[in-house]
């Protein structure tokens, strides 16, 4: 497999940044990329914000007055890339993460902040690879079985079926 180099900003300062974190970042990048069969060298771009940010980010570009967990930015479209002429890499877009939304979700579904970061990751680099699960059926499906195939292969399965209790609708 082809470099990829991953760069990360931490832009937010609501949630500490645990050890590791930027590390199983790296890793889940990777794992997405090996498992689509991905052999050229790329850069993704993740950067870590509050809600406040992600907030404004998802109101702008989605139209969405809320917050959101996670925001993916493709630059590319049907597998053509932008290219870094510097380092010959394609530039495969920028993710932006909620570290508030993604420490609520971790506690919302009984598991660690480093599953819900590392889920979301492998959710965004699936969107910047072209994958849509919005308008739902078999898409979306096939997105979730892919993300869940590169949690387990980094030692952290679901614990949950990320389905609501009644309580909590």
């Amino acid at each position: 497999m082809e470099k990829i180099r991953v760069i990360i900003q931490n832009q937010q300062k609501s949630v500490k940044i645990p050890t590791g974190l930027r590390m199983l970042v790296r890793r889940c990048c990777n794992a997405v990329l090996r498992l689509e069969n991905f052999d050229a060298p790329a850069e993704i771009s993740v950067i870590f914000v509050d809600n406040a940010q992600i907030h404004e980010l998802n109101k702008k570009y989605r139209g969405k007055d809320m917050p959101t967990d996670v925001l993916s930015f493709p630059m590319g479209e049907n597998g053509v890339y932008d290219i870094n002429h510097d380092t010959g890499a394609k530039v495969l877009g920028d993710i932006v993460l909620s570290m508030e939304k993604a420490m609520e979700q971790a506690d919302r579904y009984d598991h660690s902040l480093e599953r819900e970061v590392g889920y979301l990751t492998a959710h965004s680099v699936l969107h910047l690879l072209g994958y849509d699960h919005e308008q739902g059926g078999m898409d979306r499906v096939r997105m979730r079985e892919k993300e869940e195939k590169v949690m387990t292969q980094l030692g952290l399965p679901s614990s949950s079926s990320y389905v609501l209790h009644g309580h909590e609708e």
